[in-house]
């Protein structure tokens, strides 16, 4: 396995040493060391993988150097436009190393929703026209790297290092992270599920799916949630989309810091469509927890502030159960949109198990809940 230090002392020699992305999973120990070590405004957690291109580009542009772009391979959706329209040889011709985790790898064992995108992983970087390297636990890494730095001097434009799971030795990060509040995920969600009663739920990806899932089976109580375990940051458009086809049915968002920031331009389109029926929860623990804790910057956005402007009728917030009680009172006697802002602190149970129904069974359970 590939020590991450060595890595990113590695990549240093290669002249790469500013970095931008969005976290993953089989990158954790990696973003965890440069999130821990790296040098004062040469790492920026961004909302987006396109927003990490686009810092890259510009971070080149400034300094003539190679900025590092780390991401799930799911991210490469969000890349498309900015690689090809800006970074591109035949465009802008803007070096930039893209480091991609290698989620639903081909006879690896994965969840549903990396599957199709582990198997098209490297034939959308050669449809893109940018040379791909694998890493993994038996590389040579200085001989990899070393490939790597050739393919960005011959063709001045971005390259690949797509990094297989199991890849880096663990990390334990040392910074401390300042938690918003001591309100469990697990327990805010219990009680909102016992607040929404019969009303159709759309849970965002990660953690908060899984939790819902799992509370679900636990009561007893059929599923009917849509739990939207791709898409990271589409939760309120989905959402959005059954409020708008169902509009005599109040529809409950139930979504992540992460996800909000990563699309927030939902919100002024929720405000302007006026779902009276709208209710968007929005889960805030100021991390990317599911995929190893990263920080958002949940903690010091005002969401309030951005409710308001974006045309949402009203919004509250809670940090404990009398308070989310209290809140949800407050908010749902409002025609929507409505937001409420639970305050939640990191963590979740080490045997939190994941949906045992497959997508597609999912999307129907609540095709039947929605038109009950």
């Amino acid at each position: 396995m590939i020590d991450p230090e060595s890595f990113v002392r590695g990549l240093g020699e290669i002249g790469v040493e500013f970095f931008a992305g969005v976290p993953d999973s089989l990158l954790k120990h990696f973003c965890a060391y440069i999130d821990d070590n790296g040098s004062p405004g040469k790492h920026i957690i961004t909302a987006n993988e396109g927003n990490a291109v686009a810092l890259a580009a510009g971070y080149h542009m400034a300094t003539g150097n190679t900025a590092a772009v780390y991401m799930q391979n799911s991210g490469l959706g969000n890349a498309v436009n900015p690689l090809t329209s800006l970074a591109d040889q035949d465009v802008y011709r803007v070096p930039m190393l893209l480091v991609i985790g290698w989620r639903g790898e081909p006879g690896s064992k994965d969840e549903p929703q990396h599957v199709k995108q582990g198997k098209i992983t490297l034939d959308q970087l050669e449809l893109l026209g940018i040379p791909a390297h694998v890493l993994d636990a038996d590389s040579d890494q200085d001989a990899v790297l070393a490939s790597v730095s050739e393919s960005l001097r011959f063709s001045g434009a971005p390259v690949a290092l797509v990094v297989r799971k199991d890849t880096f030795f663990a990390y334990k990060g040392g910074a401390q992270r300042r938690m918003l509040s001591s309100f469990r995920r697990e327990e805010a969600l219990s009680l909102l599920l016992d607040l929404v009663g019969d009303l159709p739920v759309v849970s965002t990806t990660g953690k908060t799916s899984r939790e819902v899932f799992e509370l679900r089976a636990v009561s007893g109580q059929p599923q009917r949630d849509f739990l939207t375990v791709g898409g990271m940051g589409h939760t309120a458009s989905i959402a959005l989309g059954v409020a708008l086809g169902r509009p005599d049915r109040r529809v409950v968002c139930i979504d992540g810091d992460g996800s909000v920031l990563m699309h927030m331009g939902a919100l002024p389109v929720i405000g302007g469509a006026k779902p009276c029926n709208f209710i968007h929860v929005l889960l805030n623990n100021a991390a990317h927890e599911s995929v190893g804790g990263q920080p958002t910057v949940g903690g010091m956005v005002d969401f309030r502030a951005i409710a308001y402007a974006s045309g949402y009728t009203k919004y509250a917030v809670a940090s404990d159960v009398d308070g989310l009680r209290a809140a949800w009172s407050d908010v749902v006697a409002e025609p929507g949109p409505v937001m409420l802002e639970v305050r939640i602190a990191l963590g979740s149970r080490s045997d939190l198990g994941r949906p045992t129904s497959t997508p597609a069974e999912n999307k129907r359970a609540f095709m039947r809940w929605v038109s009950n």
